[in-house]
């Protein structure tokens, strides 16, 4: 037998070891001791949880939910004046529709680009991860304990713990749907997830995604403290698919939509489609969106019950502005994907509920 000796392994320069720099953040339990979640804004998480999870299993087959909101959270000041605006429609339509908004801190990025409040809260390249988790949480909590309950997209599981107790609602991203880790995080939720499909619009991954997270997993991850443990989980009952559409078109068809919710229903999800307006859906066409929304409004008035719930990307001020416009930003505009306007929002939600 021949063998070969193996090159001497040399050790890493200290310029090497040292071209990488990192800083130490606040562990998840500090930070939820610093900025607690008061009991008026548990009873928000809990009640829209419940609600959230009762329309998914067909205990509620009257209402349909509504995740509404920026694409992304870039400024505090405009999301607490949607917030309120969001309340006060919450409460004209609860008996047809929850309502819940869209607290988006992480974007995902296909190449480079701002990768939201988490990681750089103004939005002018400068990393700030601790600065952004402390403004996010203050943010969530006020708006759980004005009554509004909070959703948000799951990227990076690390940062799961921070937030995850304001949320009454998560979503797993088309680009991660057929990550294992992503799956594993969703079953340890304890709130409904839904699993948007891949980037091409196929539904395939995020049934699977489903019916991964359904089950129970072990695996590592961190404790309250940042403490590396080891996860057992019980699996999530709430997962569900979110069709977006894709590169291949959109997904929302009466006939797409029937077969999603038979193979969800094979899964043993009485209503397990939510229908994403946007992206793929809209061809990245914010005007598009009271199409595709009317849309499925039809298909559910028609007899299609297995539809729980529609996407809306929308804020105060229709369309986009680039985050460092040197003509300075517009109040309540998206940085990120053009969103439809508060009065298109107001008066779809309004005609969704009449039609129900």
């Amino acid at each position: 037998m021949k063998t070969t000796a193996l090159p001497e392994l040399k050790s890493p320069s200290s310029e090497e070891a040292d071209r990488n720099v990192t800083t130490a953040i606040l562990p998840p339990s500090k930070l939820r001791r610093d900025i607690p979640l008061s009991q008026a804004g548990r009873d928000t998480v809990t009640r829209t949880r419940v609600a959230l999870e009762d329309i998914f299993a067909g205990r509620d087959e009257g209402r349909l939910a509504v995740i509404c909101g920026p694409c992304s959270i870039d400024d505090v000041n405009s999301a607490l004046v949607y917030a309120e605006r969001m309340r006060r429609l919450s409460e004209e339509v609860a008996d047809k529709i929850v309502l819940v908004m869209r607290t988006y801190f992480e974007k995902p990025r296909s190449v480079v680009g701002w990768k939201g409040m988490l990681y750089d809260p103004l939005s002018g390249g400068e990393s700030s991860p601790s600065g952004g988790m402390t403004i996010a949480r203050r943010l969530a909590v006020r708006l759980n304990e004005s009554g509004v309950a909070c959703a948000t997209e799951f990227l990076n599981p690390l940062l799961a713990l921070y937030l995850e107790d304001c949320m009454a609602y998560g979503s797993i991203g088309s680009r991660t749907v057929e990550s294992q880790i992503h799956r594993e995080l969703a079953s340890r939720l304890a709130l409904p997830v839904g699993m948007k499909n891949a980037m091409d619009g196929n539904s395939a991954s995020a049934l699977n995604a489903v019916k991964s997270a359904q089950c129970a997993h072990s695996f590592f991850g961190q404790d309250l403290e940042g403490r590396p443990v080891l996860v057992e989980t019980q699996g999530n009952a709430g997962a569900h698919i979110i069709l977006r559409g894709g590169s291949c078109g959109p997904n929302y068809s009466e006939e797409t939509v029937a077969q999603v919710v038979e193979q969800g229903r094979e899964l043993g999800l009485v209503r397990p489609v939510v229908v994403d307006c946007s992206h793929g859906n809209s061809g990245k066409d914010h005007r598009k969106q009271p199409l595709v929304a009317k849309e499925i409004a039809r298909q559910v008035k028609e007899g299609q019950n297995g539809v729980a719930g529609i996407m809306l990307e929308s804020h105060l001020v229709e369309g986009r502005q680039d985050a460092n416009d040197s003509r300075g930003r517009r109040f309540g505009q998206s940085i990120t994907d053009a969103c439809i306007g508060w009065k298109d929002t107001e008066y779809l939600v309004k005609e969704l509920a009449d039609g129900l």
